[in-house]
């Protein structure tokens, strides 16, 4: 193997704990002496051990003089855990191949400094695209301490979410639909319109096969009208947390706090995204699953309060202009003036086409 095929065996270790480790990113560490894989390594869950303790203690003794493969810089200061840079050095690694450096201040650039100046080589950004992409939502997190989104919908060919009726079950595959479970998963936190509740009475919890990590469920709701009997309401699985307006029944927001809701109210007649945002991000809320109505996504496009969109698209036509579109709102009046986007990835699940999208950069065609 070479040492881009070490690295993105450490990528693929990151990538694995994707969803488990929030507010820390995804690591994963590979130790390689004389030739020979001798210890791998994965941050599992924040307060534990890192990837590189986790690869150092695999290797059993025999890491002195060893190279280092690491997806993410080591750390070099005394948080839950003791210093990466520090075990590095005591354990006589020779050299230390970093993906990428970490943009927390609490590290940007200190632990590879404290390694260089101890005599150890260190190569930075081999590959370091793979592992930025890995990590996006927790680097977009710490560079403006609001919470990474992604809007996701199930459609059908002609854009339809539901038809006029309001039936959507189902447009997608059962293939699409387990892989919005892992979504969910991959998430901290997963976002409706009070409408999705009142419809569905969904439970936004995940469901996989191999088991996962319950988003917090937040919704938006302007006059606090969410059943007492919603299954967000009863069911106690995860924490869920309801923005509202100011014009809300007092007694309706003690009974839900009674039963372990958080209710934070704006202070004004509508709810603003932006806001949300914030007060998410004060609450250490690293990632977002949009999973609302038309309006609701329509909100988040227009205040480009979104990082990436996702789509599920199915091999069906609903058809009928009042059937419900993926995005509501009033739109542009003229084509140009829409949001534009690059796809960044499309595969096929079953028999459905999904579809990664991302705001297109200033000066993209």
């Amino acid at each position: 193997m070479n040492d881009c095929e070490y690295m993105n065996l450490a990528i693929s270790l990151a990538r694995a704990t994707m969803g488990q480790t929030s507010p820390n990113p995804s690591v994963g560490a590979v130790l390689v002496k004389d030739g020979r894989l001798v210890g791998t390594g994965a941050h599992f869950k924040a307060g534990t051990p890192h990837a590189e303790v986790h690869a150092i203690r695999a290797a059993t003794g025999i890491a002195k003089d060893a190279i280092m493969y690491v997806t993410l810089e080591p750390c070099s200061h005394h948080g839950k855990t003791p210093p990466c840079a520090d075990l590095i050095l005591e354990t006589g690694i020779k050299k230390v191949f970093v993906a990428t450096l970490d943009p927390n201040p609490l590290v940007a650039g200190k632990g590879i400094e404290k390694l260089r100046n101890a005599g150890i080589e260190v190569d930075v950004g081999l590959c370091r695209e793979e592992a930025l992409q890995v990590n996006e939502k927790f680097f977009h997190f710490i560079q403006t301490k609001t919470p990474f989104v992604t809007i996701k919908a199930g459609i059908s060919l002609d854009g339809k979410t539901a038809a006029k009726s309001g039936d959507s079950k189902w447009i997608t595959s059962p293939e699409s639909r387990q892989d919005v479970h892992n979504l969910r998963h991959e998430h901290d936190g997963i976002l409706v319109g009070i409408n999705t509740i009142l419809q569905d009475n969904p439970l936004l919890t995940t469901r996989r096969p191999q088991g996962g990590k319950n988003p917090i469920r937040i919704v938006l709701d302007t006059e606090l009208k969410i059943p007492i009997s919603s299954n967000v309401i009863q069911d106690r699985s995860t924490k869920t947390i309801i923005f509202t307006g100011d014009q809300f029944n007092i007694n309706r927001k003690k009974e839900l706090e009674s039963l372990g809701v958080t209710v934070i109210s704006q202070g004004r007649s509508t709810i603003s995204v932006k806001e949300v945002l914030d007060t998410l991000g004060e609450h250490k809320i690293m990632s977002v699953l949009v999973e609302g109505g038309s309006e609701i996504h329509a909100s988040f496009i227009e205040e480009d309060a979104f990082q990436q969109i996702i789509t599920y698209i199915a091999p069906k036509i609903i058809g009928g202009r009042n059937a419900i579109p993926f995005i509501g709102g009033v739109g542009t009046d003229l084509v140009k003036l829409g949001k534009k986007l690059h796809f960044s990835a499309v595969e096929q699940l079953g028999p459905d086409i999904k579809i990664t999208a991302k705001p297109l950069k200033e000066g993209g065609d």
